[in-house]
């Protein structure tokens, strides 16, 4: 499973896959690459189940995130 990770470190990572911000309502950012779009929620950190949501969203994998 993968560690708890802050949103604004998922963010820095889609922003070099070329994802670009496009709306925020409340405390949910989204951002859009092709026809991809990914919903980040705001909080202090990403549970577990969030996180592998988004990469999934994303077409990432841990290794992206975490560089192994």
């Amino acid at each position: 499973m993968p560690p708890v990770i802050r949103p604004d470190q998922v963010i820095k990572v889609l922003e070099c896959k070329e994802f670009q911000f496009v709306s925020q309502k409340g405390s949910h950012r989204k951002y859009k690459r092709g026809g991809r779009t990914v919903v980040i929620p705001m909080h202090y950190e990403l549970a577990k189940g969030t996180l592998m949501r988004i990469l999934r969203q994303a077409g990432l994998s841990l290794e992206d995130i975490f560089g192994g």
